[in-house]
């Protein structure tokens, strides 16, 4: 049980570290955690006129979090993006864009923009 509570703290922790990462890029934090029928989504982030759909993994390396991500999980997301967009029509003509930030413990973490398409 200590170690389920870790690990939740720590994928907490990474969503934190993964939004002001892109806050430094430029980016601008539309909605965090957001769930629904079809998926969760981590982060929303926009900067210009790209919308960012953002998965964070959280590992004990930076490969291991990278190599996290599932073929099943990109199709959730991308499903609960395309909900997202159809309620928010204002993103309209939006470059949409599925990233991943990678975090691990004692290391910078690894944003990977357009880490996979659908």
């Amino acid at each position: 049980m200590k170690a389920r509570i870790r690990a939740i703290k720590f994928g907490a922790l990474a969503e934190h570290i993964a939004a002001g990462l892109l806050r430094l890029k430029g980016y601008r934090i539309l909605a965090r955690q957001l769930r629904s029928p079809l998926g969760e989504i981590d982060i929303i982030a926009r900067r210009g006129r790209t919308l960012a759909f953002v998965e964070v993994k959280a590992r004990s390396t930076l490969t291991q979090a990278i190599e996290a991500l599932s073929f099943h999980q990109r199709g959730r997301i991308h499903r609960a993006a395309l909900a997202y967009t159809a309620h928010h029509p204002n993103f309209a003509g939006f470059d949409l864009r599925f990233d991943l930030i990678a975090v691990a413990p004692w290391q910078l973490p690894r944003h990977l923009p357009n880490a996979w398409q659908i």
